[in-house]
């Protein structure tokens, strides 16, 4: 019997429950950064701008998922101290683990550095901030509508302007999110890959 196979086994527990919570606050410190940021001049914004920060708390919930199904797929030894936990089994378990921890993981800093900047121009852009303080700035971006020159409907042009950066942000993190939904499919499919040692 294999005794280094339930080492194995929980170590995929671990990764699937530790990276996606790292993936999940990597995720919720850079976008709740730039949605306090973005609230001091523009409050109303705030929940609207508080969807990547439940995106990124989603993450977590992967984890969670597969950490419980692993932990309740990893039997006790009998009284006898034979281990029916096989090498295979606790490796299909690291695997899993793995696939849904590091794609967590990157799926979290995905959501957080898009949250971070899109949360950041959808506020400028809601806050009338300029983005050319000086002429000098202002060249060769002379298509860009300012709010310094705004005329007759310039409010509706920036209406618009804001509720397309918030569209293009939304979905970045869609996509961003299946990133974790692609590990957390695999990670369940091998998870069901077993052999016990008591077996033949």
């Amino acid at each position: 019997r294999h005794g280094e196979a339930v080492a194995i086994g929980y170590t995929g527990i671990v990764a699937a429950a530790t990276l996606s919570n790292f993936g999940a606050a990597w995720g919720t410190w850079k976008s709740g950064v730039s949605v306090i940021h973005t609230g001091i001049r523009h409050p109303s914004s705030v929940m609207k701008n508080i969807i990547p920060i439940v995106m990124a708390g989603v993450i977590g919930i992967y984890g969670l998922i597969v950490a419980v199904i692993l932990a309740e797929s990893i039997p006790s030894p009998s009284k006898n101290r034979d281990n029916a936990y096989s090498l295979y089994t606790a490796l299909a378990h690291l695997c899993a683990g793995l696939c849904c921890g590091a794609s967590g993981l990157a799926a979290g800093g995905c959501i957080g550095i898009v949250g971070d900047y899109g949360v950041r121009a959808v506020g400028y852009r809601a806050s009338q901030i300029s983005l050319f303080p000086s002429s000098v700035e202002k060249q060769g971006y002379s298509t860009i509508p300012d709010t310094d020159g705004a005329e007759a409907g310039g409010d509706d042009m920036g209406v618009q302007d804001q509720s397309k950066l918030f569209v293009g942000m939304l979905i970045m993190l869609i996509f961003s999110e299946a990133l974790a939904l692609y590990g957390l499919i695999v990670a369940l499919i091998v998870s069901q890959h077993t052999y016990s040692c008591l077996e033949g």
